[in-house]
């Protein structure tokens, strides 16, 4: 007999597996087809997804994955490896470490069908979203129960919540954070988070009367807004530039990623990145602490905002920094 062990469960978003069109066709099919990544209609869904992406999308995505890939592969599934070992052996043998990704490979059935065969007395599932959407984190935990339901003989379980404040996360993003600042020696640091759409961020709101309704709503975590995505990612801004030690009127919070004519949330960082310009700050840093691995937009996007200000100035001084907890000692990855 050996002393039962706790299956812990990583869950990223996912990649596809080759920066070539047709598996990225396959990952972009499998991704929006989610309803709770595209909440229209079902015919208005498979519309856009056949019509207007699909034929065209992937293409475009396959040469931005060909700038990032790696001899090892996709950053995010080496990363998210490079996570799972480190896990692994920080937390020691009564526990077993595994990856899944909640599109493509590695899925979370083939996950949890080895977490089974390790015999595991109880299963923690670990969404490596720091802050809560239904896009990601809900999508995830769902695809989970749902394959936890056809597998009756599978252990108990327990979820993770977000850890958009939570000290260790932000102990762990200072530490990254701190010496690139320090060097870089930015006059505003610009927090830059993955956008959703209003309408998401609107449907977490239980009373229905809070969320984008006065400029001041995402200040504080309450009742109200306590599954916002927008709120935690102001949290976390506050979070960290508090343990940075930065000033008030030398930090802020944007969104980037928006698509379509829908209202996403507010700030947008390519404005935002104007209005700093424009007011005559010229050194720049953007941090992203959105996801623990990144996917392609973040870092593309965040890399490439300051130069679409027009100001040659901010766009040679930006910076900006990985997630860090994918970062073991002694590396320094840059996310997918």
């Amino acid at each position: 007999m050996h002393d039962p062990r706790t299956g812990v469960l990583l869950i990223n978003l996912g990649t596809p597996d080759a920066p070539r069109t047709r598996p990225v066709r396959r990952y972009l099919r499998e991704f929006l087809s989610d309803p709770l990544v595209i909440d229209s209609p079902a015919p208005v869904r498979w519309a856009l997804l056949n019509f207007v992406i699909l034929p065209f999308r992937p293409r475009r995505s396959a040469e931005a994955y060909q700038k990032i890939w790696t001899d090892e592969g996709s950053p995010l599934r080496v990363h998210g490896h490079a996570l799972r070992r480190g896990l692994r052996d920080a937390l020691g043998p009564a526990y077993v470490v595994d990856l899944a990704m909640r599109y493509g490979r590695p899925s979370i059935r083939g996950a949890l069908e080895r977490l089974l065969a390790a015999d595991v007395a109880r299963i923690l599932a670990v969404p490596l979203f720091p802050q809560f959407s239904s896009a990601a984190t809900g999508s995830a935990v769902a695809c989970l129960e749902r394959e936890l339901a056809q597998a009756p003989d599978l252990p108990p379980h327990e979820v993770l919540p977000p850890c958009y404040a939570d000290p260790r996360f932000v102990s762990a993003w200072t530490e990254v954070a701190r010496p690139a600042l320090e060097a870089f020696a930015p006059d505003h640091v610009l927090f830059s988070y993955h956008g959703l759409p209003e309408r998401q961020v609107k449907a977490s709101d239980p009373s229905g009367s809070h969320c984008l309704q006065t400029p001041g709503c995402c200040a504080a975590i309450g009742d109200a807004n306590r599954d916002c995505y927008r709120a935690q990612s102001f949290a976390t801004t506050r979070a960290v530039a508090a343990a940075l030690g930065l000033p008030r009127d030398a930090h802020g919070t944007a969104f980037q990623s928006r698509l379509g004519r829908i209202p996403w949330i507010q700030p947008y960082t390519d404005e935002m990145l104007q209005e700093l310009v424009g007011a005559g700050r010229k050194r720049l840093a953007i941090l992203c602490p959105t996801f623990v691995a990144d996917c392609l937009e973040t870092p593309r996007r965040s890399a490439s905002a300051p130069a679409t200000t027009g100001a040659t100035s901010a766009a040679k001084t930006s910076s900006s920094s990985p997630p860090s907890t994918t970062t073991p000692p002694g590396s320094t990855p840059w996310p997918e």
